[in-house]
Formats: structure tokens, C-alpha cells, sequence
């Protein structure tokens, strides 16, 4: 297919321009709302629980019921991408989430409300597989690694902001029902700016120059050189492959961690460590935001270590094991202390370690094509999510049956054991499949 050019060419010798790391900041900037919108509801819960009489169980369900749909529109939003091209998914996306998110409002029950949940949840499913296949237009091999986690870096970002944003308007309006128009009215207008800016290729793009132009193309020439010189065209075969299956159970690992989190910790502040709404915001933020910074963080060294002359699988296993080691230890000491203080900097340190795996939306491009990148950024995106769907309910059928969040946090803890057994043994991360 041959692609336009850009509205503009300035002359070879200037410097590259830098358009591609703009449009991944402007990624990470949906995916953070993308977050704040997902978040609304654990932030809210205590609120709304109150107001329609919610059991813990019941709870889990309205926080499971998002991923229902969510996990089901992974592979058709891959897929999507891969013959449309992300630009158009990540904008209709953004459209969709924003305007499921805003007619929660009108809820009366909370049946209604889980059906605007289904909403959500279909509507933002294909971000993350058109992200995973603009990162492998757009970035060069040394740069997938930020490229990833400044795609992934928008969740903990999200969270954390979503946790202070939902709770100062929630403390301001006394509103949970404001507080989600607010939030999906400003999720539309990102939509719409994003259409103005994102393109599906460099040279379609009138902010790129020919230095920038030739040097990703320039990249992607090796990366088209490495693929299979055969390939058995049916999607089908990628499931013969270990690789493919490490990375659809690692990545639902790394999702049961991370969304038993972001859905239960809000509540389980409040009501074990008694904190109000504020106290709970500015922990949860904190918890959060230092996710974000381990993400770029973990990304900043997989892309330097790799440029410095280390393989890709040493970089990635070595990092992933490091990373899941550690979370593991921290999340099951959390059912070891009561202190709240302590309690937020062990969370701290689960979710800094814990977001380094954010690399994972390298695996895509890694493992497949380039026709098949969206393809397996949904296969794999509904791993996670399949853990999106039962980590909230088992975590409230838990804590209902028990009376107690610390068998849920061994739960948490064997999650971060499989996705060491995942990343770090399973995944061959020095090949393309041929398929």
C-alpha cells in the first residue's frame, strides 16, 4: 500500500523532528483518562454503596462488570486496527468511553449503572491494541521500550490522578453523579483532539520531516529483514506457540495485581484504615503515581540497556523478574502490618516494581508481523482482562465470606509469582512467530 506523503518535506539535513514522541505523550494523556474514567467508580463506591445499599458482593460485581465487555472487544479491536489502521479506533474509542461514562449520571440502580459499565467497557477496549500496533509504526527498535510504557504509563497515572480528581469533585459537589459527567465530557473533547493530531504513519503526517521519516523507516527496513520469509497466514497458528501463551497468562498476572488494586484499595483504605474521602484520595495518589514513575522508569533502562548492546530477551526477562520479585514481596507483607503509613509505602513499592512490566506492550511487535500486531495486542489484552473480570468479584466474595482483606492480598501475592513464571521462563522474546 503506498503511503501518502507528508504535507510538508523539509530538506534531508535538518534534524529529525520528534512528532512520534508526541503523539505517545498524547497516548499517554487517553490512557490516563482512560483511567480516571475506569477509577470513577472504586473512588465512588463508598458513596454509591451508601446510596443504593450495596453488599460487598454486589460491589465486585458493578467492578467486574466493566472487563465483561472490555475482555470480549480485545481481539475485534485488535483486529480493527490492524485493517483500519489505529487512528480511527483510538478516536471512535475515545468518543464511545466518554459518552458511557457521562450518562452514568442518570443511573436510578445499580443495574442501570452496570450497563453503562458494558458500555465502558466495549467502548474503551480497543485503545490498547491500536496503541500496541502505533508502537510498532511509529517507534524505532530502541525506542519500543518507552514508547510502551509511555502507552501503559497512563494507567497508574490515571489511577492516581482519577483518585484525586474523582475526590475533589466528589468532596465539592457531594455528587458522585457530577463527578462523571465532568469526567466524560472532558474524555470527548479529547477524542476529538486527538483526531486532529494522531496519524496512522509518519509520512501522512504534516509535523514530520524526511530525517524523521527516513530514520523510523529506516528501522523498520531491519525489522521487516528479521520477519519470517514464510508464514502460515492463519491467526490461529499463533496459539501452537509457548511465547503466545506466556504472554496471554502473564499479562492476566500482571492485571490481577494491578486491577485487584485499582478496584478494591480504595475501599479497602476506608474501611480498614478508616480514612475519608480525602485522606484515601492523597494515599491512593501517591500509591499511583509512584506506579507511573517506576513504568517510565523500567522503560527509560530497557531502552538504554538494549542501545548499549544487550539482546532484547536478557533486557526483558532480567527486568520483568526483578520487577515481579519484588512486588510479590511487598504485596504479601501488606497483610503483615496495620500501620496506614506503612501499609501505603509497601503499596508504593509494589506498584513502582509491579508497572515496570508495562513493557509487556512490547511483546506484540516483538512476537508478531507487522500485520499481526493488533491481533496480538488483543490476545494478550484479554488475558489481563479475563483477570479484570474475576479479580473484583473473588476479592469481594472473599471479604464478604471472611470479613477480612488478607486473604486477598495472598491472592495478589500468587499473581505476582506466575507472572514471574511467565515473563522470565516462558516467553521467547528473541524470534517472530511465523504466522
Amino acid at each position: 500500500m503506498q503511503i501518502p506523503t507528508a504535507i510538508s518535506t523539509p530538506h534531508a539535513a535538518a534534524a529529525p523532528t520528534k512528532v512520534r514522541w508526541k503523539i505517545f505523550l498524547m497516548m499517554l494523556f487517553l490512557i490516563a483518562i482512560n483511567y480516571i474514567d475506569r477509577a470513577s467508580l472504586s473512588v465512588a463506591m463508598p458513596m454509591i454503596a451508601k446510596e443504593f445499599d450495596l453488599s460487598p458482593a454486589i460491589q465486585g460485581l458493578l467492578m467486574s462488570s466493566f472487563f465483561w465487555t472490555y475482555a470480549f472487544m480485545q481481539i475485534p479491536g485488535g483486529m480493527l486496527a490492524d485493517r483500519f489502521g489505529p487512528r480511527v479506533v483510538i478516536v471512535f474509542s475515545t468518543l464511545g468511553w466518554g459518552f458511557f461514562q457521562a450518562i452514568a449520571a442518570a443511573c436510578t440502580g445499580w443495574v442501570s449503572l452496570l450497563i453503562t459499565r458494558l458500555g465502558l467497557g466495549a467502548s474503551e477496549a480497543p485503545i490498547y491494541p491500536a496503541g500496541g500496533k502505533l508502537n510498532g509504526i511509529w517507534m524505532t527498535q530502541n525506542e519500543r521500550g518507552r514508547g510502551a510504557t509511555l502507552l501503559d504509563g497512563g494507567a497508574p497515572l490515571g489511577a492516581a490522578l482519577g483518585a484525586l480528581i474523582i475526590a475533589g469533585l466528589l468532596t465539592h459537589f457531594d455528587s458522585w453523579r457530577i463527578s462523571f459527567v465532568v469526567a466524560g465530557v472532558g474524555t470527548m473533547i479529547a477524542g476529538v483532539f486527538a483526531w486532529w493530531y494522531i496519524r496512522n504513519h509518519p509520512r501522512q503526517h504534516p509535523g514530520v520531516n524526511e530525517a524523521e521519516a527516513s530514520f523510523i523507516e529506516q528501522s523498520h527496513a531491519a525489522d521487516l529483514a528479521a520477519e519470517p520469509t514464510h508464514s502460515s497466514g492463519k491467526v490461529m497458528d499463533f496459539f501452537k506457540y509457548r511465547s503466545v501463551w506466556g504472554m496471554f497468562f502473564g499479562w492476566m498476572c500482571f492485571n490481577a495485581l494491578f486491577y485487584g488494586l485499582l478496584t478494591w484499595m480504595p475501599t479497602y483504605l476506608s474501611k480498614v484504615h478508616n480514612m475519608d474521602i480525602k485522606q484515601m484520595g492523597g494515599a491512593v495518589f501517591i500509591m499511583f503515581f509512584s506506579g507511573f514513575v517506576g513504568e517510565m522508569v523500567g522503560g527509560w533502562i530497557a531502552d538504554k540497556w538494549k542501545a548499549a548492546g544487550a539482546s532484547q530477551a536478557k533486557v526483558l526477562r532480567t527486568l520483568f523478574g526483578i520487577a515481579s520479585v519484588i512486588a510479590t514481596v511487598a504485596i504479601y507483607n501488606v497483610a503483615r502490618f496495620k500501620d496506614p503509613v506503612t501499609i501505603v509505602i509497601l503499596l508504593s513499592v509494589t506498584l513502582f516494581f509491579l508497572r515496570w512490566c508495562g513493557l509487556f506492550w512490547c511483546v506484540p511487535s516483538i512476537l508478531g508481523t507487522r500485520n499481526r500486531v493488533g491481533f496480538l495486542g488483543g490476545v494478550m489484552n484479554l488475558g489481563g482482562n479475563c483477570a479484570g473480570i474475576g479479580v473484583p468479584i473473588l476479592v469481594g466474595v472473599i471479604v464478604q465470606a471472611t470479613g477480612s482483606y488478607d486473604m486477598a492480598m495472598m491472592l495478589f501475592a500468587a499473581a505476582g509469582a506466575g507472572l514471574f513464571i511467565c515473563s522470565s521462563i516462558l516467553i521467547d522474546y528473541s524470534k517472530k512467530i511465523p504466522v
